[in-house]
């Protein structure tokens, strides 16, 4: 995104970024820049260190050497609820999700969170605050509504995903990390999937940050693309570009790069 002066705006930047594992590297000294309203994938074969280079900007794990810089704020090393403050949120790969309550109240645990308020008064605060209001207009945009009062548990695997981004969205993000967003999905549940992030992403103020292993939702939503092998980068640039990429081919044996 341009500013008033035409000037592209970052939103997050990532200096030299390491992450060592005793003598493994998972990441080694990455850097990029993320400009506000990109839809950037990041891919890599399994082991590139796409998931530890997530956790690192999330806050799950500290950096070895490097810096994360969000807003023109210096991130790395927070916890990842005060980087979660700050406006970065994340759904992961592994469903996270509340089993034993419904859809709606699964979404109110997000939007309470952020307000920090407690669980205890959801009477009051729905009725006070605009919170069921709030509730409802998430689970709109992700497509629940009619499954609200549903139990999470009962939801196919796709829609417990969705639901996890729901509660992502609940966190009022400026950032959005989507770690693998359609694993497990049947080929109708992916499709389904990555249209309604697509519609998120243009209907919203939102930069989104995604891992994918499913190279024809990369190629087919991604705005940019990134490549890591063995916690490196390289490529990064347009998806028409990384395609033709010959050392984006030779790490994925030309499976799915074509």
């Amino acid at each position: 995104m341009k500013n008033t002066k035409g000037i592209t705006m970052s939103i997050l930047k990532v200096t030299n970024l390491t992450k060592n594992f005793g003598r493994l590297s998972a990441v080694n000294d990455v850097s990029f820049s993320v400009d506000e309203k990109e839809l950037l994938a990041i891919i890599g074969p399994n082991g590139a260190g796409k998931t530890t280079l997530f956790n690192l900007i999330c806050g799950k794990l500290p950096p070895s050497n490097g810096e994360i810089i969000f807003k023109g704020e210096k991130i790395s090393g927070l916890s990842t609820y005060q980087v979660i403050q700050k406006g970065i949120s994340k759904a992961s790969q592994i469903v996270s999700i509340f089993p034993d309550m419904t859809v709606f109240s699964n979404i109110r645990v997000g939007v309470l969170s952020i307000r920090k308020m407690g669980m205890n008064l959801f009477r009051s605060v729905d009725r006070l605050n605009g919170v069921k209001e709030e509730v409802n207009f998430i689970l709109k945009k992700i497509r629940l509504k009619d499954k609200a009062n549903i139990v999470a548990s009962a939801l196919s695997h796709g829609d417990q995903k969705i639901l996890e981004i729901g509660m992502a969205l609940a966190l009022k993000p400026k950032l959005l990390l989507l770690d693998e967003p359609t694993a497990g999905m049947s080929p109708e549940e992916t499709e389904y999937t990555v249209q309604l992030i697509k519609q998120i992403w243009k209907e919203s103020d939102l930069t989104i940050l995604f891992t994918e292993h499913d190279l024809k939702v990369v190629f087919s939503i991604a705005t940019r693309i990134i490549v890591l092998q063995m916690g490196r980068v390289i490529a990064d640039g347009p998806p028409d570009e990384v395609k033709r990429n010959s050392k984006v081919k030779e790490a994925y044996l030309g499976e799915g790069v074509q």
